[in-house]
């Protein structure tokens, strides 16, 4: 199993605690002692699904997550897992397809991985078969076919190389991270409660599709969080002062 030897080979494995392959995935990092994440469409209230409760307190006695951006009581709904699924790519260097129907989240999940600059992977399988439609469609769209581990080291090998390397070398104070801010005055129109796309736009005193892309990085540098109807200012960003704002 792919899963078991990448996390032999010291990585984390990302996925989504569902039944089948995610699953599957997660009980192999386990057995390989290896740590795993399990992001949730649903609060961490209520653990779905249900059958995967024991697994999830395994990942987490070995030093794994549970990771979930919907609020603590959010029950799980259909609109949720395939929001998820971003999160799922961004954590990761890289997205192995195992497994997916043409029409599938796993396929949003590879989307995800492209437009977050991640590497894709796809496990070929047998012709006919419905289960392995998406991996063959990614691997024509210039997805790296995978047959064994190696297939993934070899692609990700220089950035893990960087990533270590720079994690020895970067020692960023307060006062650096406040130069490095992004938009910070569209920041300052973000609070601590939860303020609309169009309520920010007009405090900023700019066009709503120029602050939905600003807000996608500041949320994907960790300023700020998508909520339900709109967006809220996390706890490093609590610096910022708030100016120009209009209430």
């Amino acid at each position: 199993m792919l899963s078991e030897q990448l996390s032999q080979c010291g990585f984390t494995i990302t996925s989504g605690l569902a039944c089948g392959i995610d699953g599957v995935a997660h009980h192999a990092a386990l057995s390989a002692k290896g740590r795993s994440v399990a992001v949730l469409g649903n609060g961490l209230f209520s653990l779905y699904p249900r059958r995967h409760h024991i697994l999830a307190e395994q990942l987490i006695a070995s030093e794994g997550a549970i990771v979930s951006e919907f609020s603590l009581s959010t029950s799980p709904r259909p609109g949720n897992f395939p929001r998820r699924n971003r999160i799922i790519s961004g954590l990761s260097q890289g997205v192995l397809v195992v497994e997916a129907a043409i029409r599938s989240g796993s396929l949003v999940t590879a989307r995800c991985a492209l437009e977050q600059g991640r590497e894709v992977f796809a496990l070929p399988g047998p012709l006919g078969n419905p289960g392995c439609e998406g991996p063959h469609w990614l691997i024509k769209q210039g997805a790296t076919l995978v047959t064994c581990k190696e297939d993934i080291l070899e692609n990700l090998q220089y950035g893990l190389h960087w990533l270590q390397d720079d994690l020895q070398k970067r020692h960023i104070s307060s006062d650096q991270e406040a130069v490095a801010l992004p938009f910070p005055k569209l920041l300052a129109n973000v609070g601590d409660e939860v303020t609309p796309v169009d309520v920010v736009a007009e405090r900023a005193g700019q066009p709503v599709p120029v602050t939905v892309a600003q807000l996608l990085e500041l949320e994907l540098a960790g300023w700020i969080a998508a909520v339900p109807g709109g967006y809220v200012r996390l706890r490093r960003a609590c610096h910022v002062r708030r100016t120009d704002v209009f209430v």
